[in-house]
């Protein structure tokens, strides 16, 4: 099993196949899922299994959040090749409720941008939220991500788009 990040409160890690329903768990709170694209359970099953295979494959996938002391899950997270920009790198993260407003999907941020600057050439890291995520905004801001001056189109939905440059 490979680490991507830890410090003291958090590790960032590949899921092991006996953690599916933990995977699923995190997605049956309706607040959590509030900004995301309505997924079923079982695409969901898919998404879980193709985190699985993309470890073998290379650099990006789908991770888990764990709390470094207690061992429970705290949500995933992923970085990804971005599709409506070609050379752009992707991140995103999903926490549990009980996990807002913790710092922690700004520490996941920085991870993953440090993962990405560190393991790519890739200028550009983006993310996008729901344009009335506000409190995901508020996380990119701090972890360094620049609104763009135009949203992104995916799935037909409007979406806000992110940007955070390599530093030169």
């Amino acid at each position: 099993m490979h680490t991507i990040y830890k410090n003291d409160t958090i590790l960032v890690r590949e899921f092991l196949p006996e953690e599916l329903d933990l995977f699923l768990t995190l997605f049956e709170d309706p607040e959590v899922t509030q900004y995301l694209p309505p997924v079923t359970p079982e695409r969901y099953k898919q998404l879980f299994a193709i985190a699985l295979e993309d470890y073998s494959k290379g650099l990006f996938s789908r991770w888990g959040i764990w709390d470094a002391v207690t061992n429970e899950l705290i949500g995933t997270c992923l970085a990804r090749p971005f599709v409506e920009v070609s050379g752009q790198l992707e991140i995103g993260y999903t926490l549990a409720k009980a996990y807002w407003g913790k710092g922690i999907a700004t520490a996941v941020s920085k991870a993953l941008v440090e993962y990405c600057f560190t393991h790519t050439s890739v200028r550009d890291v983006v993310a996008l939220t729901h344009l009335d995520n506000i409190g995901s905004q508020k996380v990119l801001e701090k972890a360094g991500f620049s609104r763009a001056p135009h949203n992104i189109v995916r799935d037909q939905k409007e979406a806000a788009y992110f940007v955070l440059r390599r530093p030169e």
